[in-house]
């Protein structure tokens, strides 16, 4: 398995996670929305873990906090990639 790979798919575990636990709950809203949209399961999962991926980046390159508040904010504007 490449690194990427692995990545995305430790990724699409946390969101997995996420969505059974319902927390935070804003996951699963967001996947059930995209969804009915007409995005497939991976696509849905892919922009969540887009997501996911600017957190986990700030935190591990930055050492910055976890901000559950920007990433809720970047789960209500998907289908828009998060920038911010």
């Amino acid at each position: 398995m490449e690194p990427n790979e692995k990545l995305r798919e430790q990724i699409f575990e946390i969101i997995k996670n996420q969505i059974r636990n319902n927390d935070p709950p804003e996951t699963k809203a967001t996947f059930d929305r995209l969804r009915k949209q007409g995005f497939d399961d991976f696509q849905t999962r892919q922009m969540i873990g887009q997501c996911l991926a600017v957190e986990l980046f700030e935190v591990m390159k930055f050492g910055k906090p976890y901000n559950n508040a920007r990433y809720i904010k970047n789960l209500l504007a998907l289908p828009k990639e998060p920038f911010d």
